[in-house]
């Protein structure tokens, strides 16, 4: 029970930071608001090239499938096209 967000899709911490923080603020927002709604309020965010920022703005669950199994077949622009 909580929320997941994937940060904008950059090397740039200055912009995938926020990200994070956003949805931490909105997590807290709702806790104030209706502490029912989200149950432990658990949040699930960042990834392979993230996943140290998540944690530092308070991620409970990462997803580093990269760093452990290695790069995807395809490359990313298969994935996110404007990404090249």
């Amino acid at each position: 029970q909580g929320l997941m967000t994937l940060a904008v899709f950059s090397s740039d911490i200055d912009r995938v930071r926020p990200c994070f923080q956003l949805l931490r603020g909105l997590r807290d927002q709702v806790r104030e608001t209706d502490p029912d709604l989200l149950g432990l309020g658990r949040l699930s965010m960042g990834m392979s090239g993230d996943f140290e920022v998540a944690i530092e703005e308070g991620a409970d669950c990462v997803r580093v499938g990269q760093a452990i199994f290695g790069r995807r077949a395809l490359p990313d622009s298969h994935y996110w096209p404007e990404a090249d």
